[in-house]
């Protein structure tokens, strides 16, 4: 029976995925072999020695220590693309938002006397609706700052507006590029992008690499009169800088799911709470990617969409299996593997990879592994986890 402690409410989709057989799941669960969040902010001491893997539904872990799993070779799983519709839906509402004032027409229509007479309230309308006169997006340029399965939507979105679309990703991976339609143009460099962008839409994941990044000296380079779109996180945009850009007129608009105390009250800011994500389809679409994947890991020992451990996945071959993650340093392997040998078992099939410091092996086996075979790997310095699946 594997045993799965969840936080927060999570879709019932997601959560039929366990067969109740084989699986327990909820918030009391003790002992578990892993954790099942949204956005609750884990602590170090909830994270018991028995627990093998965690997933979030959703795709940022900055709720989750990371590093700290890492150390202890628990892969963290996350659902990237799994609510990328929603905020695409999302960032075309704000665009639309921006560039025309629906929501002053709205208050504006709302608020009227309501005994007014038919004529004399149509005509007020007409008089007063080029109070509330906008642009249209076909012609502007839209620039879409990482394309991974929410940008590359979103720069989709830009061309179907009859928008031109350039882009920026450093790190673009080939799965993202087939994606991406051969009509975005890829900008060699932020400050380029910027400076050709009339609307500029962020979907980027916070890195010390990305933290911060549209601070003062970016701001320079933004078109004057353009508008910044950040459904992405927070921690991206200086808010202080970005409050003087909008105060000098460089930008004209930021809408935003991160409200900040420093923008309310402004005509030239959107906010809303942080719900990019918040559809029944994507909260149902995040929960059963988790919950697959946390099924892959514990039932076969597979890895997909981990943040701190490479992907991995083997067939099985025999009844018995193990896995385990170790510091990827050079002999630790074939360390492993003479010690299965002197055991008097046989390696049917293997698979290792690595990512940074980790290493992650599935060794299936043609025979139960000893309990003194399984301490000896245990000890060996630098083997971070091990897990017996089957037998």
């Amino acid at each position: 029976m594997h045993r799965i402690r969840t936080y927060n409410a999570l879709s019932s989709k997601g959560l039929k995925r366990f067969d109740p057989e084989w699986f327990e799941v909820g918030e009391g669960v003790d002992h578990p072999n892993a954790i099942l969040l949204r956005s609750h902010k884990l602590q170090e001491a909830e994270i018991p020695n028995s627990v093998a893997a965690i997933a979030r539904a959703g795709a940022g872990v900055n709720n989750i220590p990371v590093a700290l799993c890492s150390e202890r070779g628990i892969p963290v799983f996350n659902t990237p693309g799994a609510n990328a519709n929603a905020v695409k839906e999302l960032v075309a509402a704000a665009m639309l938002l921006a560039s025309r004032d629906i929501v002053g027409g709205i208050a504006f229509a709302r608020v009227q006397d309501s005994s007014l007479a038919p004529a004399d309230f149509s005509a007020l309308m007409e008089r007063e609706k080029k109070r509330f006169a906008g642009s249209e997006l076909a012609g502007k340029t839209l620039g879409v700052i990482g394309l991974g399965a929410i940008g590359s939507l979103v720069a989709r979105l830009g061309l179907d507006f009859g928008m031109d679309v350039v882009g920026f990703d450093p790190a673009l991976s080939v799965e993202a590029a087939w994606r991406l339609p051969s009509e975005v143009r890829r900008m060699k460099d932020v400050q380029t992008l910027l400076g050709r962008s009339d609307f500029i839409s962020l979907h980027l994941p916070v890195l010390d690499s990305t933290r911060g990044l549209i601070n003062a000296d970016m701001l320079k380079h933004f078109r004057p009169g353009s508008c910044l779109v950040n459904f992405a996180r927070e921690e991206i945009v200086v808010t202080e800088d970005l409050v003087e850009a909008l105060t000098s007129g460089t930008l004209s608009r930021y809408v935003a799911d991160f409200p900040s105390p420093l923008l309310l009250g402004r005509d030239d800011t959107i906010l809303m709470p942080h719900i990019g994500a918040s559809t029944a389809e994507a909260e149902e679409n995040c929960a059963v990617m988790a919950a697959d994947q946390l099924k892959g890991f514990l039932e076969h020992g597979n890895i997909r969409n981990s943040v701190n451990f490479p992907t991995i996945e083997l067939e099985r071959t025999t009844d018995f299996r193990i896995t385990l993650s170790n510091q990827n340093e050079p002999g630790m392997l074939s360390h492993i593997l003479t010690l299965i040998g002197e055991d008097g078992l046989n390696v049917a099939d293997l698979l290792n990879k690595s990512v940074g410091n980790i290493a992650y092996n599935i060794i299936d086996l043609d025979g139960v592994p000893k309990d003194t075979l399984l301490a000896q790997i245990r000890s060996l310095n630098g083997v971070l986890n091990l897990r017996v699946i089957g037998g």
